[in-house]
């Protein structure tokens, strides 16, 4: 029976990215978006034998929202075995101009959100004995990113310590929880958000591979973290940043 991973903001961009390459790598996916129209959508496109794919709305910033999507996959497909947290709001507010408001909304999105997910499958999958969770942080977490607003940055730092809270705290019950640290990648928003000429500056004179990253490549690593034979790694950071950060 092929394992089944929950993956939140999902339903456009990164998120959908991971959800085809997790199918590719043999896996039953659950697509869950703040748009329940597009995670639906998404899903019915993807689901091609009538068991691969499901859409659910999730507001991550409200707990009871990840409780209900679990309850729903877990009746849908008869188990649940992993999450990934890829659900984050990104802004490019200048660091002066950042209101508390905004502040707040980052962060609830981002790390609230991400909070919310360890809790609740963290605690399902501990009881079940084995699980798999991967948390989206970011180079902005690592080294303040290449273009990155300093609410989205704190927040992606504060993932990377999650990340490594959960994963001692879980690992005894068989679960995992890792976290991927893109850096630019090779995404409609990122061209959308990064004016042409800052992004032509970045890609000649600040990325070492002179490339952004591969969004179908990211996937793929998502899927080995989720793998059963993954066990040996918890707690870890992979960088995926063209050589951006070093360590």
């Amino acid at each position: 029976m092929k394992d089944v991973i929950v993956i939140t903001g999902a339903g456009q961009g990164l998120g959908e990215c991971i959800a085809k390459a997790l199918i590719s790598n043999g896996f039953r996916v659950a697509i869950t978006d703040i748009n329940e129209e597009k995670a639906v959508e998404l899903a019915k496109k993807l689901d091609t034998d009538g068991n691969t794919a499901v859409g659910f709305k999730l507001d991550v910033t409200k707990k009871q929202d990840f409780e209900q999507v679990l309850a729903n996959v877990e009746a849908r497909f008869g188990q649940v075995n992993g999450l990934v947290n890829n659900a984050a709001l990104t802004l490019m507010t200048s660091v002066m101009d950042v209101t508390a408001e905004e502040f707040d909304q980052v962060i609830n999105i981002n790390l609230r959100g991400t909070l919310f997910g360890c809790q609740v499958f963290g605690a399902y999958l501990a009881e079940k004995g084995y699980g798999r969770i991967v948390n989206m942080a970011s180079l902005a977490g690592q080294n303040g990113g290449a273009a990155a607003s300093v609410h989205y940055a704190a927040s992606k730092g504060g993932i990377l310590t999650m990340t490594k809270v959960f994963a001692s705290n879980l690992a005894a019950q068989g679960v995992t929880v890792n976290a991927v640290a893109p850096g630019p990648i090779d995404l409609p928003i990122v061209y959308e958000l990064v004016p042409p000429e800052k992004l032509q500056h970045l890609l000649e004179n600040v990325i070492p591979v002179k490339a952004l990253a591969s969004p179908s490549f990211i996937g793929n690593i998502v899927a080995q973290l989720l793998q059963r034979d993954a066990f040996g790694v918890t707690g870890a950071t992979w960088d995926i940043n063209g050589g951006l950060f070093m360590r």
